[in-house]
């Protein structure tokens, strides 16, 4: 394998794909990119098993051929070296060689069929989607996402297609976050039926590696869903990830079907001053409590210190008298993912879940339960 790139046309799909790459591995090869070179591309792939990222870029090939080579060193080497240089890049037996000026780099390698293929065929659902909506709807129930939770279900993000509607739901057991998508396309003649709904669980990783992945673009990207793997196709980069197999919990009835009280208020106003009164909750269970009297809301918080931080704000609602604690990072966070200048707080009593989301929209909804003061 021989062939000549600038520095910065191999950087771009070895970034891409490092994120995948696992700095303790058992299996060593799994430490390593694939690389493989022919008609003028270089492919670069990258795996921990679980998830495989294959970045392509062009490349002046004088001679086809593939190798694996240390990931994060490769990685280091080209940041390392001064922008604009054009680099050399060949293979001798068991040597990947790097050569650019004066500077001269050779890497050990491992057999190239000791690298698994987990890029198998297997029959998936086509659909497409606008790159930079698909960004916004999984940055919008991400956080939401368990971490390390004994429920492995809870440890990822449920996608569920149904006709033009790709719908993302995420829970820790204590918060929810759903956004719905409403532009997806099919490129098969899918059955839109009900009974056709497709439910998926995709890894919590996978779903961070496409926050970083995704892209401020307007053009439409492929997402096949398949019985055991999810893939995402975008230029020059195709993601495929096992899924999680497991039953999600059933969202719907954790969602409050209506609630007495409707509170309307500003969203930065609300988010601030939680904000400030965040400073002097208590650190292990971050509760704040908030009391709603007619037009207002009174935010207080208190810490083992016996120090106390109390905020009134103006909001739109007829509730007499009302005391609520929450978890106030899940308040924010929530807010954080609500795109509208104005949010809905929908809310019974003091020991009923509050529903967050965007006046007259749906599609953003956002189910807190509340916290014991």
């Amino acid at each position: 394998m021989k062939l000549v790139m600038q520095r910065e046309a191999l950087l771009q799909p070895l970034s891409k794909v490092v994120g995948v790459v696992e700095r303790r591995q058992t299996i060593p090869v799994l430490a390593n990119f694939l690389l493989q070179a022919e008609d003028g591309m270089l492919s670069c792939t990258g795996t921990d098993m679980e998830m495989v990222l294959r970045a392509t870029q062009k490349a002046e090939v004088n001679s086809k051929g593939s190798v694996t080579a240390p990931a994060r060193k490769l990685v280091d080497i080209c940041r390392a070296l001064p922008d604009g240089c054009s680099l050399s890049i060949t293979v001798n037996d068991d040597q990947l060689r790097i050569d650019t000026g004066k500077s001269h780099f050779s890497l050990s390698t491992l057999p190239v069929d000791e690298y698994p293929d987990m890029e198998k065929a297997e029959e998936l659902q086509n659909h497409t989607v606008v790159e930079k909506d698909l960004h916004e709807l999984l940055d919008g129930v991400a956080f939401a996402m368990a971490n390390q939770d004994v429920r492995y279900y809870l440890n990822g993000l449920l996608l569920e297609v149904s006709g033009k509607r790709l719908r993302a739901v995420a829970t820790d057991g204590h918060r929810l976050a759903l956004a719905d998508l409403n532009d997806l396309q099919s490129e098969q003649d899918a059955d839109t039926s009900p009974e056709a709904e497709k439910r998926v669980i995709l890894p919590r990783k996978a779903v961070m590696e496409l926050l970083r992945l995704l892209e401020d673009s307007d053009d439409r990207i492929t997402i096949g869903i398949g019985r055991n793997h999810l893939q995402v196709q975008m230029p020059g980069l195709i993601m495929t990830s096992k899924l999680i197999d497991g039953r999600f919990p059933e969202y719907q009835a954790v969602i409050p079907p209506a609630n007495d009280h409707q509170v309307k208020v500003d969203k930065q106003v609300l988010r601030t001053a939680l904000q400030r009164a965040a400073i002097l909750s208590n650190e292990k269970f971050r509760g704040v409590r908030l009391e709603f009297t007619p037009g207002k809301i009174r935010i207080i918080a208190h810490n083992p210190q016996h120090e106390e931080a109390v905020e009134d704000i103006d909001a739109e609602h007829q509730i007499d008298s009302l005391s609520i604690g929450f978890n106030v990072t899940y308040l924010m966070d929530a807010l954080g993912a609500i795109n509208t200048a104005e949010v809905l707080l929908l809310l019974r009593d003091a020991n009923s879940s509050c529903l967050i989301k965007q006046p007259d929209n749906d599609d953003t909804q956002h189910v807190i339960m509340p916290l014991k003061l």
